[in-house]
């Protein structure tokens, strides 16, 4: 469903995305794994349509990745990107003017979920509630593709018992769940399949129950193997 092919990012001299091809299949929870600055926000923000390709393709259903796409994928920065002076409610009102996919039954649902109140100001939130009120509107979206950047940052372990619920409840077969993190254990708990991205490449692709069955290792294991003498 959404698939990138020898994509390229430079930065000055840098690469942050360095020909990585990697297709993911509807119907699945991937984790994205990898140490500050791997290039995993890099790759979702093209998937997103945010940011251009240096070189290589980033397709949503087989199409170039455009205007269209960006309807039917819902991605999840890590900046806060909300204006001072909205309310939650505000938050929600300024989604479904982009959105056409945008629920407010479903999105006043997550905000019960987070314990998030309407008149609330985004100014005012602290940075765990800023984290939930951003996962509540992205997946308040009925869309075929959800990414979420760092969903977990400033979150508080019980906060993210909930977060894990509401990302898994629109888990189904015929959408996509891209995470990206540095938190493993939590990731463990969502994902069937994790992708390593190491120093803008791609690492490998794992399937999760696989892994555990024939190597009888977890996601952090394979995770201090490939990361644990080389970038931390």
């Amino acid at each position: 469903m959404l698939e990138s092919k020898e994509i390229t990012k430079i930065f000055g001299t840098k690469a942050a995305v360095d020909h990585i091809s990697l297709r993911l299949e509807k119907g699945h929870v991937y984790a994205m794994l990898g140490p500050n600055g791997s290039g995993k926000t890099t790759w979702m923000k093209m998937a997103a349509g945010l940011i251009k390709p240096t070189s290589g393709q980033m397709l949503f259903e087989d199409k170039p990745v455009d205007i269209d796409s960006r309807r039917k994928i819902a991605y999840m920065s890590t900046e806060s990107f909300f204006y001072t002076w909205m309310t939650v409610k505000d938050v929600g009102a300024y989604y479904a003017d982009f959105f056409d996919d945008f629920s407010w039954d479903g999105y006043r649902a997550m905000l019960r979920q987070m314990e998030l109140e309407e008149s609330m100001k985004t100014k005012a939130l602290s940075s765990g509630m800023m984290a939930k009120l951003k996962i509540a509107v992205t997946m308040a979206r009925d869309a075929k593709v959800y990414m979420l950047d760092e969903p977990f940052n400033g979150i508080d372990l019980l906060a993210r018992d909930n977060i894990r619920r509401c990302i898994l409840e629109h888990a189904d077969e015929n959408k996509v769940l891209l995470l990206s993190s540095h938190l493993v254990e939590e990731m463990e708990a969502i994902a069937d399949k994790a992708v390593f991205i190491r120093q803008g490449k791609l690492a490998e692709v794992d399937d999760l129950e696989e892994m555990r069955v024939d190597r009888g290792a977890s996601m952090a294991d394979r995770y201090r193997e490939i990361y644990g003498h080389t970038e931390e």
